[in-house]
């Protein structure tokens, strides 16, 4: 009997060891690849991101943060997460100008007013469309910056014929909305901005108030065009490469899924309150901020229509309904404002 008692007992170890025994008691490594520099904030709130998944997961999934382009260049991260050099990318769509039509309406200049409303409305676009463009990535969340806002060195822009003769940095958008304006736009990731600046490369740039502090851009301009009625945003995605996500547990991609959420409001409110922490740092090195007149800014809201037109005109050619994006994009700024 005693015997018997025995064998019954190694049997319970042995069935609760074979089949109660977490089939992932290995951690889940993951590379996660960031152009944003360790100290910015959206760079800070990603390591906190795989922290929480580290912690939530109980250590079953464990991300490993590469910020500054250490692992992808800021132009190779979304193929980087696609080929899986990397799992994990954040950076932005316009970086790889053309990849993603539907997204790109996002980044239209619409008179933007913060980063919370703008990351409402790059999720609510997404959620909408479901675009192609993103279905060779699992999409963990998208979010927004705050106005994109004419900062200048040397030279104040209070009217439209300032532009003339202007080297202006822009990427996507903001560079058809510079040539739209009578400036020159120049494409430079963000990294490359402060140097071009320094060395007069460009006498400007059309970016959020938090790149002031950010990445300390108010060191190497002077002025500060305050044109929110044309104010455009950068939409940012943060995306996983599917065969990693597939090898995740459902378990634990429910994990995810719910730190995905509350992360999406965690950036909207950083880009504000960043936004405001950099006008202030602005200031605070005695530069000026010009206030358009109402019809000067109505001008400047006229002259860039255009360039709305033409990414519907774009959108219809390749198949796409692009009134009916562009739509379905104002509408939900509408409704967010």
């Amino acid at each position: 009997m005693r015997k018997s008692g025995f064998n019954w007992f190694l049997a319970i170890v042995f069935f609760v060891a074979f089949y109660c025994t977490p089939l992932y008691a290995t951690p889940i490594k993951l590379s996660y690849s960031n152009f944003f520099p360790p100290s910015h904030i959206q760079s800070k709130l990603a390591q906190q991101w795989c922290d929480e998944v580290k912690e939530r997961t109980q250590g079953q999934v464990v991300v490993e943060y590469y910020p500054g382009q250490t692992l992808t260049k800021s132009t190779q991260n979304y193929d980087g997460v696609v080929t899986g050099i990397s799992d994990i990318g954040m950076c932005l769509f316009a970086y790889t100008r053309g990849r993603f039509p539907v997204m790109e309406a996002v980044d239209l200049p619409l008179g933007y007013e913060s980063g919370k409303v703008a990351t409402k409305v790059v999720n609510a676009v997404y959620n909408e469309f479901n675009p192609k463009e993103l279905q060779d990535t699992k999409v963990m969340y998208l979010h927004a910056h705050g106005a994109g806002l004419l900062h200048t060195k040397g030279k104040a822009v209070r009217t439209m014929e300032d532009f003339k003769g202007m080297k202006l940095r822009g990427h996507g958008t903001s560079a058809l909305v510079i040539n739209a304006l009578g400036g020159t736009p120049v494409s430079l990731p963000m990294p490359e901005l402060y140097a071009s600046l320094q060395k007069g490369i460009v006498q400007g740039a059309l970016y959020p108030l938090e790149t002031n502090k950010g990445w300390r851009m108010a060191e190497v301009v002077d002025y500060l065009t305050n044109s929110k009625s044309i104010a455009y945003t950068s939409s940012f995605y943060v995306v996983m490469n599917k065969d990693k996500w597939e090898l995740i547990p459902t378990d634990l991609q429910k994990i995810i899924v719910e730190i995905n959420q509350e992360w999406i409001e965690k950036h909207g409110n950083a880009w504000d309150e960043s936004d405001q922490i950099g006008l202030d740092y602005f200031k605070s090195l005695g530069h000026e901020v010009i206030s358009l007149s109402d019809a000067e800014s109505a001008r400047w809201k006229t002259t860039i229509e255009p360039v709305i037109d033409v990414y519907i005109e774009k959108m219809n050619e390749n198949g796409f309904d692009g009134k009916g994006i562009v739509e379905f994009v104002k509408e939900s700024l509408v409704k967010t404002q």
